[in-house]
């Protein structure tokens, strides 16, 4: 499976970005899909999940009410729309798959490249 981010950008406090991570090798539906974050210096934490099977969503305390993550089935793409961004949400931007609902980074994996995502205020 190979995962690629896009969509990061220079922002300033209050804006909006969506985010896409395209799905590629592998089959689809078999996967949770989550998206996470890396700010300088700290480590990796979840942000959304979105269920393979039943598109339930998950989100961290940070993203909810702000983020919303939903998934294209004919596009293979699962999307993260970021509302009411914040100086404290940047940070590079990361989706993964797993076979476990979970925000847990460690039960990730097929991380893409990563997408910048700054928040100015």
């Amino acid at each position: 499976v190979q995962l690629v981010e896009s969509g990061g950008g220079s922002v300033q406090d209050g804006d909006s970005l969506r985010l896409s991570c395209r799905f590629s090798g592998g089959t689809f539906d078999d996967y949770h899909i989550g998206w996470f974050r890396q700010a300088p210096g700290k480590e990796r934490e979840g942000v959304a999940c979105i269920n393979a099977m039943d598109d339930d969503t998950y989100y961290a305390a940070s993203a909810k009410g702000r983020f919303t993550i939903a998934k294209d089935k004919a596009e293979k793409t699962v999307y993260l729309h970021m509302n009411s961004l914040k100086p404290e949400d940047t940070a590079v931007y990361y989706c993964g798959i797993s076979r476990t609902f979970t925000l847990a980074p460690r039960a990730f994996r097929a991380w893409g490249q990563g997408t910048q995502v700054t928040v100015s205020s």
